[in-house]
């Protein structure tokens, strides 16, 4: 089975993201892939002083949901796609699973927010596990991917094959050329991926934007830690892998021990 990873440059508008979404579905489409991910919030845009998206509202994110069912049935692919969502309790972050048939089977929302994004959305308050044909796989969202390794270690433990992670970091005006993938110079990100995958025995697949100046790579990560496919850094474009969920065992997130771990009760010093 192949999954695909799509690096999108930052949307000028959300029209400019479905036109994107379009074009990257139909690339892993023709690469046989069976689901393609986007980056976080990829509709509208997320939100930085460098990077302004266009306001979203309930109609214009609905209205975007509907163009991307779509396109994931127009191309008979499944789509993950990040964007805004209006609740009852707010804005939440989130990521769309859209089937190969175009019917929505859910989202994940962004449940552990970075301190920054308070005033942004609300927090998520549910972890789902979603199936597209036959492939068991969970999603988590950026800063909860890189910094709760429990939100990838519960898809894992419940029988994920692979845990998607839209996210996004790096520039268009500042910062520093990535040349070498996992590099020790590098940011930290790289290799956060490798250790969510070999510390549950699944495959992580990490999806960012494509900027000048990246400080991570879109990249597929095995089950054993290595990475085995990655988007190179600045360019657009769909990086594909072909992924085993034979080899996708959960073995160590199942291994896990939760009750040795009650935080605020008290143990023996």
């Amino acid at each position: 089975m192949k999954i695909a990873l799509a690096s999108p440059l930052y949307p000028a508008s959300i029209a400019n993201a479905v036109e994107q979404a379009d074009a990257l579905a139909k690339s892993a489409a023709e690469q046989q892939a069976t689901i393609v991910c986007f980056p976080e919030t990829f509709i509208p845009g997320y939100p930085l002083p460098e990077f302004v998206p266009e306001t979203s509202t309930p109609e214009n994110m609905r209205a975007a949901l509907n163009s991307i069912c779509s396109i994931a049935a127009k191309h008979a692919i499944a789509m993950i796609v990040p964007m805004d969502w209006y609740s009852n309790e707010g804005v939440l972050n989130v990521a769309f699973v859209v089937d190969e048939q175009g019917k929505v089977q859910g989202y994940q929302a962004k449940n552990q927010l970075d301190p920054s994004e308070d005033a942004m959305w609300v927090a998520g308050t549910e972890r789902i596990l979603f199936e597209v044909q036959g492939l068991k796989f969970g999603i988590t969202i950026c800063h909860e991917g890189f910094r709760y390794p429990e939100s990838v270690r519960w898809a894992a433990a419940n029988g994920a094959a692979v845990v998607f992670h839209p996210h996004f970091t790096g520039s268009n005006t500042t910062g520093a050329k990535l040349t070498e993938w996992g590099a020790k110079a590098n940011p930290y990100y790289e290799k956060a991926m490798m250790m969510r995958a070999l510390e549950n025995t699944v495959y992580f697949a990490s999806v960012n934007y494509a900027t000048a100046f990246q400080e991570s790579a879109s990249s597929v990560i095995a089950p054993d830690g290595n990475c085995i496919a990655y988007q190179p850094y600045g360019e657009t474009g769909v990086v594909v892998a072909t992924v085993d969920p034979a080899l996708a065992t959960g073995k160590l997130a199942k291994r896990f021990k939760p009750a040795l771990y009650q935080y605020g009760s008290q143990s023996r010093l």
